[in-house]
């Protein structure tokens, strides 16, 4: 069974795209940094008739990522990867810490890229992959006190976009999924978003990604229709 490797798949967006995956007869590797939540989206898998495994992993950790790219590939036949961990600190530019800013570009941007690096030759051994991006609209216009968050999300659509042309022709497709806000845990500890009831739902969303899989660039805005 081929395997589908997902960033943040404990909650929200991460959770509800590796439901839909291990559907379509993937074995999910959910990975993130709290066990608990990791479980609990595998039990819901299994209890579907589905298949994944639950690994801790620290994006921030250049050699867990690698390690842990060592251990899935000796146990499973790695077909693609879904890059959707990701975090955000609002507010004005001026006001964002210096702390704050090394931990976006270190989960968004550094995460998303040594993720991407440690998985890519598993998939080249079969000219044969893909690998999803979840890029969020910030990577797509700038927006009012989101400077760092939009530059990280904008340097992740670069990367896409520069890996779509290099690996053009290939059997390697590279997607971006560029959505608004969603109704999600990441609004929990930020005022960023007075209602976030009013932004589409996780499972919505990954129902519209993984309906438009074969399109190179997938955008959904963030209000409820």
């Amino acid at each position: 069974m081929k395997a589908i490797i997902v960033t943040g798949a404990g909650t929200g967006l991460g959770r509800e795209l590796s439901l839909l995956l291990a559907k379509q007869d993937y074995h999910l590797i959910l990975t993130g940094r709290t066990e608990d939540k990791l479980n609990n989206v595998k039990a819901q898998i299994e209890q579907s008739g589905g298949s994944a495994t639950a690994l801790a992993l620290d994006l921030r950790n250049l050699e867990d990522i690698k390690e842990k790219a060592l251990l899935i590939s000796k146990k499973h036949e790695i077909y693609g990867l879904v890059n959707n961990a990701g975090l955000g600190h609002f507010g004005p530019f001026s006001e964002t810490s210096d702390i704050e800013i090394e931990e976006m570009f270190q989960t968004n941007v550094f995460g998303t890229i040594q993720m991407t690096k440690a998985i890519l030759p598993y998939l080249e051994l079969n000219n044969a992959g893909l690998i999803l991006n979840i890029v969020s609209t910030a990577g797509l216009r700038g927006k009012k006190n989101e400077a760092i968050y939009c530059s990280s999300k904008f340097a992740v659509r670069g990367f896409t976009e520069s890996l779509q042309k290099e690996y053009d022709g290939t059997g390697i497709r590279f997607v971006a999924a560029y959505m608004g806000g969603m109704n999600t845990p990441f609004w929990d500890e930020s005022e960023h978003v007075a209602d976030p009831s009013r932004l589409r739902s996780p499972a919505g969303v990954a129902e519209i990604i993984i309906e438009n899989l074969e399109k190179d660039e997938i955008v959904i805005e963030s209000k409820k229709s």
